[in-house]
């Protein structure tokens, strides 16, 4: 079996990047419920006449939707096979702390959404009135109006499915740093992808696929801080840790 002390020593992490840009990007969302901007965007992709252009397509609903997502349930359950298998294949136990990591990232990055969602109970913009829905809308830290039927829209679960990926280019980037960046570019296009089809289809404003990306970036960086993260000893650590000085 190869030891724990054979994988790499991490990058140091920039935390005023890793976590000062999530923070900033909060602070932005917060400010946006002054703004109409989540409607204004909404209003692209709705005519009174037809609806929401996305709302019956074929492409968004069937492929972009529910076999992606599909997909992306693939290969967790891949990763899950992987984990398991590297307690008995040689050749995986040198990275199962790795898939481990992976495992519980996308796991932890997909299981946040739906308690929110009942917690939170937003409505979907094709619930609304001014979609022509029958629900009255109201800013995600303002009371809940009176209704039958709270909505489920907060944060984008689909928008997850894409940005728990997210996983990837920490699971990668001490082993694989060119390939984890790829896969950042990778996670990040695709819960765009995945959020844009979303608003077109009337289910998200742009801000629920924002926080989405949000907490997944930082339940995956988390995952990896506590799992994977070991930065290069300092010399003053050396030097604290030095036989002579014990």
């Amino acid at each position: 079996m190869v030891c724990a002390t054979n994988r790499p020593a991490s990058s140091p992490l920039n935390f005023r990047i890793a976590l000062g840009l999530p923070a900033v990007v909060a602070l932005a969302l917060v400010l946006l419920e002054l703004t109409t901007l989540d409607m204004d965007l909404a209003r692209l992709f709705y005519s009174a006449d037809g609806g929401f252009i996305g709302r019956h397509s074929f492409f968004l609903e069937d492929l972009l939707h529910d076999r992606a997502k599909q997909m992306v349930i693939g290969f967790s359950v891949l990763a899950v096979a992987g984990f398991i298998a590297s307690f008995f294949i040689d050749r995986l136990k040198p990275i199962k702390r790795e898939l481990g990591c992976l495992v519980l990232s996308l796991a932890l990055a997909t299981a946040f959404v739906t308690p929110l969602k009942a917690v939170t109970a937003v409505q979907c913009p094709w619930s609304l009135k001014e979609f022509g829905g029958k629900e009255t809308y109201s800013e995600l830290l303002s009371p809940r109006p009176a209704t039958d039927k709270p909505g489920r829209c907060w944060p984008g679960g689909h928008a997850a499915t894409g940005f728990t990926l997210f996983a990837l280019f920490f699971v990668l980037r001490d082993r694989r740093p060119r390939l984890a960046r790829r896969s950042l570019v990778f996670a990040f296009t695709l819960g765009t992808v995945f959020s844009i089809g979303r608003m077109m289809q009337g289910a998200h404003f742009f801000s629920h696929n924002v926080w989405t990306a949000v907490f997944c970036w930082l339940i995956c960086l988390g995952c990896y801080y506590f799992v994977l993260y070991r930065p290069a000893p300092t010399p003053e650590r050396m030097a604290l840790n030095h036989p002579a000085n014990a």
